[in-house]
């Protein structure tokens, strides 16, 4: 692969250039945020079932986790200020946990499928092994492994101009079948014993069926 030549590049360093080039901010963006949930944060978050935890260790290395349950499930409501989000069964990375116990700032991006907007919060986070409210989190007769407890510094809306320009929740846009299927790419990108039948099979139907 060719090397990127970036002595053509514009670089922007400086806040100012920054402020600049993106204009001032708008008066509703600039005062959107709040530090408690509303009554709509709430629905909202019970309605979703997809969310991405935003994590970075001590030095500034960066991670983004998805997190996934059925709707009601996913970020459990603790308090006006506070939200519990679940781990699952998985591949035991936990990369945005170590994350976490070196520095407690998190973000979360949280989707409504077929809903362009998205619901961001920002706070710190602790990790919790066990807690009355895990019960309420219980899918398919499983408890959670552990939970990642977040309080809300801030919470707001972020409009639907991203979804809409990448038609994101239109299927006539999907094009799922432009890549190799996951078995052949963990097989082409992967230091794996497993041929690439025994991968097949592996993310086929018994996939689905252990994910709880």
């Amino acid at each position: 692969m060719d090397t990127v030549d970036n002595r053509l590049w514009t670089e922007v360093t400086d806040p100012a250039k920054l402020r600049e080039i993106v204009g001032e901010v708008m008066p509703q963006a600039a005062t959107k945020e709040r530090a408690t949930l509303h009554e709509h944060d709430r629905a909202w978050l019970a309605a979703s079932p997809y969310c991405v935890v935003a994590t970075s260790d001590a030095d500034g290395n960066c991670d983004a986790s998805p997190k996934g349950d059925p709707a009601g499930k996913l970020i459990h409501v603790l308090d006006d200020a506070t939200v519990a989000i679940p781990e699952r069964k998985g591949n035991h990375r936990v990369d945005g946990y170590h994350n976490v116990l070196a520095n407690p700032h998190v973000g979360l991006l949280s989707l409504l499928p077929g809903r362009r907007e998205t619901l961001r919060i920002n706070g710190r986070a602790r990790i919790v092994a066990d807690a009355p409210f895990f019960e309420d989190m219980i899918v398919k007769g499983h408890k959670p492994v552990l939970a990642l407890v977040v309080e809300i510094e801030t919470i707001f809306f972020h409009c639907g101009k991203a979804s809409m320009r990448s038609g994101i929740w239109k299927p006539e846009t999907w094009t799922p079948d432009v890549l190799p299927t996951h078995a052949r790419m963990v097989k082409d990108t992967q230091v794996v014993d497993q041929t690439l039948e025994e991968l097949v099979d592996k993310y086929g139907p018994k996939y689905e069926a252990g994910l709880y």
